[in-house]
């Protein structure tokens, strides 16, 4: 069995409520909901691999609206006590998924400003968002292997959220082709 995680409901609006083969978890956003209810899941049942679909802003200009795979994730709103952006205190700078795909940076806020977008550049990200660090992260301490989908919803510059909010349908109906065209169902 494998579990499907989003962390939003609207990111999943495409998707059948029920997919042989798959459970459904929805963690709601950012990275401590996030840990909180993959954990707790993990916790309670055996999974095969989680598979994360959703959204992200993209942060490099080169990328074109579609499905990418994420290959590793870092923190870009955590700074460690020398003041390194991105490394956290105590845990790793860099998640590797042990896939080909980009890297994706998470934070808790939404990014949607090109200021930002420039602190997060030099973190080698191509993409951000607000869960993947710490599903991978979760992931890794149980020994699951993990797939994280994400679809381009926004360029995370001035007013994104307005453009997640007119996309994440389309983004959603992109995810399920994906899942439907990798895995069969």
């Amino acid at each position: 069995m494998k579990l499907l995680v989003a962390a939003l409901d609207a990111e999943l609006v495409a998707f059948p409520s029920e997919i042989d083969g798959f459970e459904r978890l929805v963690t709601g956003p950012g990275k401590l909901q996030a840990t909180y209810a993959l954990t707790r899941a993990l916790d309670a049942r055996t999974y095969d691999e989680i598979v994360v679909v959703g959204t992200a802003g993209a942060i490099d200009a080169r990328l074109e609206a579609s499905v990418y795979d994420v290959d590793a994730a870092v923190q870009h709103d955590v700074t460690d006590i020398d003041g390194v952006v991105g490394q956290h205190v105590s845990l790793p700078m860099r998640v590797e998924l042990d896939r080909d795909g980009v890297t994706i940076a998470t934070g808790d806020h939404f990014v949607d400003d090109a200021e930002a977008v420039e602190k997060i550049l030099p973190l080698g990200a191509k993409l951000v968002d607000m869960e993947t660090y710490a599903y991978a992260w979760v992931a890794q301490q149980f020994g699951v292997p993990i797939r994280v989908l994400k679809s381009v919803s926004d360029r995370a510059q001035d007013d994104a959220i307005t453009d997640w909010r007119a996309t994440v349908a389309a983004c959603s109906a992109d995810l399920w082709a994906r899942i439907r065209a990798d895995y069969g169902v």
